[in-house]
């Protein structure tokens, strides 16, 4: 038995909880029973809201803390945290954002399982203390998820899960699919879905390549508003898939010439390149695996030159880069992520 001078001052629990389930409940136990107070990261926070990230960080918290006691409530810090798609900077953001709650805790330990690659995380935090908890319960949130945006009957779909999440969640979902914003999930989700599902016949896996471009000019950036699904109202940059015989930056300005029609000469846009970067995260798109290569040019320029939204393009702008902070929840996949890589618009 553990001596009082090294139990834990404080237990952190990290996950996305897309949606919270039994297998959360039980991590979240332990970590209760670890510690007298626990820190929840709440990963893939800031997002906007896709078939894979359907919930808010807040919606997630409330969920939580609906299906727990008022005094178990009272001992736990929610923390959001944006997605990094970097192993070390985003594990230096989680030990960031613990210290903010700790209060100077010295005493940490981190509870988890390892179920499958994923959990490769729980390896990133050697100074504190790893709690592994056997895995009870096959249960994948991705699953509940399909069940939730497949259904014809609500009814139908929350009974097929009711051994997998805690009633109060249940009720939670069933208000929460009452909002506007379900009906968009749902349709977004069969059109990906029927996306995949052309690929499944193929000997292998496909891995897509897109090119995109980040074009600045007057302390303003071009972005377009996307017509249709995936990310359908998202904010993103022009961009799209590579053909077959082009270069990259080839095709990072035939999609952009096709989006946004820039009265720019390709001259002087190919002059204008200031970087290119590539964006391989295995999860960063929900079509499947996509490596993108963004181009990132620089007009040099007060002058905003015209631009007219076109092709797959419901609206195209130019927008302040000091405005890009406050729209993070308005992006598409990780478009901020990627902007931010050039523009340097987070503090970290």
């Amino acid at each position: 038995m553990s001596s009082p001078a090294a139990t834990p001052e404080i237990a952190v629990l990290i996950g996305r909880f897309q949606p919270f389930h039994n297998g959360h409940v039980t991590l979240l136990k332990a970590a209760l029973d670890t510690a007298p107070r626990v820190v929840v990261i709440l990963g893939s926070s800031f997002h906007a809201r896709s078939p894979k990230n359907p919930f808010t960080w807040q919606e997630r918290a409330a969920m939580i803390s609906a299906s727990l006691s008022e005094a178990d409530c009272a001992r736990i810090a929610f923390v959001p945290l944006r997605d990094y798609y970097e192993d070390s900077r985003w594990a230096h953001a989680v030990q960031a954002a613990v210290a903010t709650v700790a209060e100077g805790a010295r005493r940490i330990a981190l509870v988890g399982h390892f179920k499958d690659e994923s959990s490769y995380y729980l390896n990133h935090f050697p100074q504190w203390q790893l709690i592994a908890i056997q895995k009870e319960e096959a249960i994948d949130a991705t699953s509940i998820r399909h069940i939730l945006l497949e259904a014809e009957e609500l009814d139908v779909s929350l009974a097929a899960i009711t051994q997998l999440v805690p009633l109060a969640i249940r009720q939670y979902l069933r208000a929460w699919a009452k909002l506007p914003c379900y009906a968009g999930l749902a349709q977004e989700h069969r059109i990906v879905e029927q996306e995949k599902a052309r690929w499944r016949s193929a000997p292998y896996p496909p891995v897509f390549v897109t090119v995109d471009a980040v074009v600045r000019a007057g302390g303003h950036v071009l972005l377009i508003r996307r017509g249709g699904y995936p990310a359908k109202g998202l904010w993103a940059m022009p961009g799209g898939f590579l053909e077959q015989r082009e270069r990259l930056v080839q095709g990072a300005l035939r999609e952009l010439g096709e989006e946004t029609r820039l009265a720019v000469l390709e001259s002087t846009m190919l002059a204008a390149l200031v970087d290119v970067a590539v964006f391989d995260y295995p999860d960063r798109s929900a079509r499947g695996r996509t490596i993108t290569h963004a181009h990132y040019f620089d007009l040099d320029t007060a002058h905003l030159p015209d631009a007219q939204a076109s092709d797959d393009a419901a609206q195209v702008a130019w927008v302040p880069i000091d405005k890009l902070l406050s729209m993070e929840e308005q992006f598409c996949e990780d478009h901020f992520h990627i902007l931010n890589h050039f523009l340097k618009l987070t503090a970290d």
